[in-house]
């Protein structure tokens, strides 16, 4: 897994709408790059619904939000015209990124194994360095969370 501390590991996906992001292109912003399973699901949806109702707050502190997923181009740009979303979903489709940052990994639901996302969300600071992970994420409030820590970041690094 990526450590605070470390720099992001840079990569280029497309992203619904079929554009090309690189994250290093971000860098002056502080960027929220957060992994979740699969489009369309509960708690995918309720975290995705959450960063599209608090996107302006971000902009406000100086953030950019990018989540990414297994799911296809097409699958996203479905998903964002359902609900609106306002910020990039990138289409890791063959989990290259996910491995990167350590976040595709053994997972245990209902004694079932298998390999999937780890609900995790990364800070990255203007400088690509990453400054705050949130592992196992539980939605609820997580967005509020991310938000107050790039508020405190900002407020303690002027």
């Amino acid at each position: 897994m990526v450590e605070v501390g470390q720099t992001a590991p840079d990569f280029t996906l497309l992203a619904n709408g079929g554009k090309e992001i690189t994250l290093s292109h971000a860098k002056g912003k502080y960027i929220v790059l957060y992994f979740y399973p699969k489009d369309m699901t509960p708690g995918c949806t309720t975290e995705a619904c959450d960063f599209r109702d608090q996107v302006s707050a971000f902009a406000e502190v100086g953030a950019v939000v990018f989540g990414v997923s297994p799911d296809s181009v097409n699958k996203h740009d479905r998903f964002v015209e359902k609900y609106s979303l306002p910020f990039p979903l990138l289409a890791d489709e063959n989990i290259e990124v996910a491995k990167k940052y350590g976040v595709w990994q053994q997972k245990k639901t209902f004694g079932k194994e298998y390999m999937g996302i780890v609900r995790t969300t990364f800070v990255i600071d203007p400088n690509l360095q990453v400054i705050k992970v949130w592992e196992n994420v539980k939605v609820k409030n997580h967005v509020d969370e991310v938000l107050a820590f790039i508020a405190d970041h900002r407020q303690s690094q002027s």
